[in-house]
């Protein structure tokens, strides 16, 4: 490195901490104390996202920001979506761009179902792209051989390796995909998986990482053969360890030199050595390390392994000669900018790349949508062996100023980046991202739109040059702006508002239901900004969503963080996700693989349990083999602010702040609900499980099993709300008696997710009805508070996890969301955007207790939702017309209970379509498991079952504000509905 250069990172450095960030080492309370006026000048605005963060992947001088367009002939516009790796040719002249997610689009001649390889031409100051490669599956691994004359990627759950070599000048497969022959997965009716993979030194060795079969295939790639399989569990090793975690979930490799290769286990949070010297290869030894480790690169010398560690928000230095970590160096910001002494985590890095001079190193920030600039300190990279007097002088100067490695700049970029490269001669980085905003889908229910919202986050393409010094400094205010690092103008005020509801409130109630988004259900009120024309369920069959916000306030700004189950159950309980959800979610959603691991089952095993035994009297069809992934890790868990391994979840915080907690139905293992009613193991649809001593829960958290109720039954589509309100109501007279609520209750309310309606019971087995029960649930328990002895002093919150099946025109992840009890606003509008991160800030800061992560840690409260002067409520719930025609044991109907029976209302007091009508059309969807369905074709049979089979959806993305002239809008719209039970409809009962 020239002499020149060094002087340059040190000026930096030190101008970057003392001039610019010395005001922000400070705690996140005292940083937003300051003035907004703090920002400095010319920074954009940015998009906002529903996590509350702003994106401006652009703002770097001279960087281009593309979407990754296979150009198909029938689709020319069709823009793929999660972006997850690349890599860079030996030669520096060609990078590789591999998706693996969600990526299934219709087109007018049928359908692509293909994940991609990009290939770019890097030798200019633009990537051009030569070539696009599709894979029928991946999952994150592609690499080059080191001659540079082939490439290989991982066939995820198609269990094999791809080759590509070059072919008329042309990227072309060579062979048939090589099979790596597992029969099946390691868990409970799972798949194998093929992962991240590597090649040795000389390359003729390929090993590749099965990520759900916790082991190595090693492929002779001149006999293009799988030749050694290398188990990675210690029990399967060594019998007398066995029921000992290791080697679980493996997913990266780097192989040093021809000898050796790292895996990254994340859930064991080890780094696997592996001898590949042997003719047998096996495991060498085991790297414990603090975060969940996803991918890994070596230096040049191959004396430094550098691992990006999720959970721990850190990097991993690893000296390769005597296989200890070294150094642990933070990604999430520089200390002067963030001192983040409570540890808040959330950055998820997850990708690394070196530059020429290796001496800075850059890490892809996920979760914060940054690069994060590291300078290597000495003992970080290798050391000096020759050089110049002057270059050695420099290096033992700065030795003694900086020996440890530090963050000393942020760059922005698109939303979750998952990958960073460099070109040849470091001067430029390319960085992709997995995801985009999704904007409106009117015409969701239309397949061919394209409108499922994974469909519509797109990935991106970020090209820059390596920012100079002062560019970095503004770069790197622009991400402390983006993720609310810096000051909120109004905060005072915020503040003020949550400490006295901290002095008012004892007890929070927090109502997790399912899938719905605002126009949906709330498009129809007489305010806010809502299209009636995307209204399928609209008041008559949920009159309680519509007086909770008349009475309230309505919230017409809300997002739901999650875009889905599988990462929204996660945002909802833990105001973030790990980079694990976020990369498995998307091809877990396509059928890709991955199982269902988010909400504390991995690969279909409740982890919540220690041991085998307790594992199998919980679930009987437990495999029996005490090497499945043992010990209590849930590999998609994020951390405790305090380094809690797997205890960052809203109810952790709680109890570590002494506050009382109770779950009903969040997270738990539904398994036993679907299986053959002759099956032992099977628990029926009890109704009142509690008189009839039959436990019907089993949680999935080691942390909520003393805290759970085993008599409210998880998420079943067969089983009613109403029947979970009652068993939560049993409950709560309880506390009432005793006096003794605690102090966080939380609820599931899930029926508005839909389904299993051959087999619902009571009636319950309609559309129509199983919203309506959701919606008299969620009433009742409203009521059942307002009318109790802790009305003065409880608040409930209500969310949608997601809102990924229903139309929207703002965004695909605008939902519902309620506020209520005392001290809320009673009437207004609010039309603050706020998301699920914020409500989770309020519930925090209510209870008074610390933040789980970044984002609700900056977040700013719902302050806007609160009138401290407004103490009294009152609220009567009324039971929607449709769910008479149930079995439900509902109260008689009064003018108390129930809506006038207009017209309008009375078109919507019978259900429009049968149960065999919906169990015909939906025949082939899997209810059993939280959004297990053919997603488009569900969307298209709510659309037309609801609407009539001659409906036509809205196409047009118009995002227009419709709060104003409401009236009239409302009165066209009804009169459009004023025969709502059409012909069409009649004739399919």
């Amino acid at each position: 490195m020239k002499l020149g250069h060094r002087i340059f990172w040190s000026v930096l450095a030190t101008s970057t901490a003392l001039v610019c960030f010395q005001p922000f080492a400070r705690t996140a309370a005292q940083q937003q104390d300051r003035s907004v006026n703090d920002r400095p000048a010319g920074l954009q605005s940015g998009e906002i996202l529903p996590t509350g963060q702003k994106i401006t992947p652009t703002a770097s001088r001279g960087s281009t920001f593309q979407h990754l367009k296979p150009d198909t002939s029938t689709s020319p516009d069709l823009a793929a979506g999660h972006a997850v790796s690349t890599a860079t040719s030996p030669d520096g002249n060609t990078l590789l761009v591999l998706t693996s997610g969600y990526n299934f689009y219709a087109t007018p001649t049928g359908s692509i179902a293909d994940e991609y390889v990009f290939v770019y031409d890097i030798r200019g100051s633009s990537p051009k792209k030569i070539q696009v490669l599709q894979v029928p599956n991946t999952f994150n691994g592609i690499a080059w051989n080191p001659n540079g004359k082939a490439f290989y990627v991982a066939g995820g759950a198609d269990d094999n390796v791809h080759i590509y070599e070059q072919v008329g000048g042309a990227w072309t497969e060579a062979t048939p995909a090589i099979p790596l022959g597992h029969a099946e997965g390691v868990g409970l009716n799972v798949g194998a998986i093929a992962a991240g993979l590597a090649v040795n030194q000389r390359g003729d060795r390929l090993v590749v990482a099965n990520f759900y079969n916790d082991s190595l295939s090693i492929v002779d790639l001149t006999a293009r053969a799988k030749v050694a399989e290398v188990e990675l569990r210690p029990g399967k090793i060594d019998p007398s360890r066995s029921g000992v975690p290791g080697g679980d979930y493996p997913f990266w490799v780097a192989i040093k030199g021809d000898r050796k290769a790292y895996v990254s286990s994340p859930r064991s949070r080890e780094i696997v050595v592996v001898d590949l010297g042997s003719d047998a290869a096996t495991v060498a030894g085991r790297i414990p390390v603090e975060g969940q480790p996803n991918k890994m690169i070596l230096n040049r010398r191959q004396d430094r392994l550098y691992v990006a560690l999720d959970n721990s928000d850190t990097v991993g230095v690893i000296d390769t000669l005597n296989d200890r970590v070294i150094e642990k160096i933070g990604t999430t910001a520089p200390q002067f900018l963030l001192s983040n002494r409570k540890g808040y985590k959330g950055s998820n890095p997850n990708s690394l790349a070196l530059s020429a001079d290796e001496r800075t190193l850059y890490v892809t920030n996920g979760g914060t949508n940054s690069v994060a600039v590291i300078r290597l300190g000495v003992g970080a990279r290798s050391p000096e062996r020759d050089g110049s007097r002057e270059l050695l002088a420099a290096e033992s100067s700065e030795a003694a100023r900086a020996p440890e490695s530090r963050v000393i700049a942020l760059i922005p970029t698109g939303w979750y980046p998952n990958s960073v490269s460099l070109n040849k001669d470091g001067s430029r980085l390319y960085v992709v991202n997995g995801k985009s905003k999704a904007g409106p889908n009117p015409a969701y229910s239309n397949p061919e739109a394209n409108q499922y919202v994974l469909q519509l986050m797109k990935a991106g393409l970020l090209t820059l040059p390596v920012p100079s010094g002062q560019e970095l400094v503004k770069l790197t205010w622009q991400v402390a702006s983006n993720n609310n690092f810096m000051p909120v103008a109004d905060h005072r005020r915020q503040a003020r508002v949550m400490a006295s509801l901290r002095e008012k409130i004892q007890h929070v109630i927090y109502v997790v239901k399912e899938n719905r988004t605002y126009d949906q259900v709330l498009g129809d009120l007489e305010k806010g900004n809502g299209d009636p024309a995307l209204t399928s369920l609209p008041e008559p069959i949920t009159p309680n969503h519509h007086r909770l916000a008349r009475r309230f306030v309505t919230l017409d700004n809300f997002y739901d963080s999650g875009g889905v189950s599988g990462d929204g159950w996660n945002w909802t309980t833990a105001a973030r996700t790990t980079d694990f959800t976020e990369k498995a979610m998307p091809p877990s959603y396509a059928g890709r693989g991955p199982s269902y691991d988010f909400q504390g089952i991995n690969r279909n095993i409740n982890v919540g349990y220690p041991t085998l035994e307790q594992r199998i009297e919980a679930k009987p069809q437990t495999p029996n083999d005490p090497d499945i992934l043992p010990g209590l890790a849930d590999v998609a868990a994020p951390d405790g602010s305090g380094g809690q391994i797997g205890n960052g979840y809203l109810w952790d915080a709680a109890l570590r702040a002494q506050r009382t907690v109770r779950h009903y139905g969040h997270f738990t293992d539904y398994d036993r609900y679907s299986l053959p009613t002759t099956d032992p193991a099977f628990i029926p649809p009890v109704r009142r499980p509690f008189a009839e001593g039959v436990v019907v829960s089993f949680a999935t958290k080691r942390t909520l099993q003393a805290v759970n109720d085993p008599y409210y039954r998880g998420y079943d589509m067969k089983y009613p709300d109403f029947w979970l309100f009652k068993e939560w109501e049993r409950e709560f007279d309880g506390y009432v008696q005793k006096r003794n609520l605690p102090a966080l209750s939380l609820v599931a309310l899930p029926h508005d997710h839909f389904g299993s309606f051959a087999e619902a019971i009571d009636g319950v087995d309609t559309v129509e009805t199983q919203m309506a029960d959701n919606d008299y649930a969620l009433g009742l328990l409203v009521e059942k508070v307002s009318k109790s002895p802790y009305k003065d002093n409880t608040l409930i919150f209500v969310i949608e996890d997601d809102a990924q099946d229903g139309p929207d025109h703002v965004d695909a992840q605008r939902s519902i969301a309620f506020v209520v009890g005392p001290y809320v606003k009673q009437g207004p509008v609010v039309s603050t955007h706020y998301t699920t991160v914020s409500m989770v800030r309020t519930i925090a800061d209510v209870l008074g207790i610390e933040p789980l992560g970044l984002y609700d840690g900056f977040a700013a409260p719902m302050a806007d939702v609160f009138d401290l002067q407004q103490k009294t409520w009152t609220y009567t719930a009324v039971v929607p017309e449709v769910l008479r025609t149930t079995g439900l044991p509902l109260p008689p109907r009064t003018a108390g209970n129930s809506l006038p029976l207009t017209k309008y209302a009375a078109a919507y007091a019978k259900p429009r379509r049968t149960a065999a009508y919906w169990a015909e059309k939906t025949k082939n969807h899997n209810f059993t498991e939280r959004d297990n369905l053919d997603t488009a074709n569900f969307n298209r049979t709510l659309w037309t079952g609801l609407m009539g089979d001659t409906a036509a959806y809205p196409t047009v993305r118009h995002r227009r504000d419709m709060r104003h002239d409401r009236q009239r809008l409302l009165a066209a719209w009804r009169q459009s509905k004023s025969a709502p039970v059409r012909a069409d409809v009649q004739s399919s009962r």
